[in-house]
């Protein structure tokens, strides 16, 4: 990822990433999962959120005042 791309959350768990993504999308904020766990064991790696730079505070703004504020990196 170039440098205009925040890591807002990462995860070991897809379906946590998908709410929190589905979450700032329906804020019109996009947002870009990374898939860094290893395909024969998916217990190694992280799946990571990232957004764009310019919706970071925004974003962290949502995330805080929803329930979703324990998971922000």
């Amino acid at each position: 990822m170039n440098n205009d791309w925040f890591k807002i959350f990462s995860s070991t768990e897809r379906v946590q990433v998908e709410i929190i993504k589905n979450f700032l999308l329906s804020k019109n904020i996009p947002a870009v999962i990374m898939n860094n766990q290893d395909s024969s064991y998916l217990m190694f790696g992280t799946i990571d959120l990232y957004i764009n730079l310019k919706n970071k505070k925004e974003a962290i703004h949502l995330l805080k005042n929803s329930n979703y504020e324990g998971t922000l990196n």
